[in-house]
Parts: C-alpha cells; structure tokens; sequence
C-alpha cells in the first residue's frame, strides 16, 4: 500500500494537482491537508486537481481533505476538480455531496 509523497504535489499552469494515495484515511489525511495548504499559500495556485488514479479506498477523511481545499480556494475563486474517478469513488461523491463542488473531469471504467 503505498503513501503519499512531496512529489505526489505538481504544481501545473496555476494548478495544484495532487495524486492522491491508495487508500486515503485519517492515518495519511494530516500530511495531505498540510502539504496541499503549504502550496495553496506559498504558490500562485488557482484551481486543485485531485487524481484518485491509484485510490482504491476513502473514508470520511477524504471527504473532509477534499472539503477543507474547496474552502480554502473558493475564496479567491478556485475551483476543484478530480481525474481518475472510479465507480467506488463517485458513488462516494454523489453520496456525500462532494459532485455539487467538485468537477469530475474523466470517469474510470
């Protein structure tokens, strides 16, 4: 089961894009938070690009990772979007209302 790095965060045309683990739960969502929040300060970031490539698992920590970086850069009108989403994941999305902020840009079969 592999964990995210510092090389898991891009910076790409203004956009933060984070490959998110294989499993996303409160074990790893502290360093997720703090690593994304360090660029959304410190980078001219506009938008957040979430790649749920490799996941295969979310609790309610994802949920909150997720939640907590739509706040952020909704302030200064930023907008989220994930990559990669698989069934389990969107499923989780539509669920929790995640859909409503966040754009899904490509669907995994």
């Amino acid at each position: 089961m592999g964990q995210i790095a510092t090389e898991d965060f891009q910076i790409i045309d203004n956009c933060l894009l984070i490959q998110l683990p294989e499993e996303i739960d409160h074990h790893g969502a502290g360093f997720i938070c703090e690593c994304a929040d360090r660029y959304l300060v410190r980078k001219e970031v506009r938008d957040v690009v979430f790649d749920f490539g490799r996941t295969r698992f979310m609790d309610s920590s994802g949920i909150g990772i997720i939640m907590g970086r739509y706040r952020k850069i909704s302030c200064f009108g930023g907008k989220v979007y994930a990559i990669h989403v698989d069934k389990q994941i969107e499923r989780i999305f539509r669920l929790s209302g995640l859909n409503k902020i966040v754009e899904v840009l490509d669907h995994e079969e």
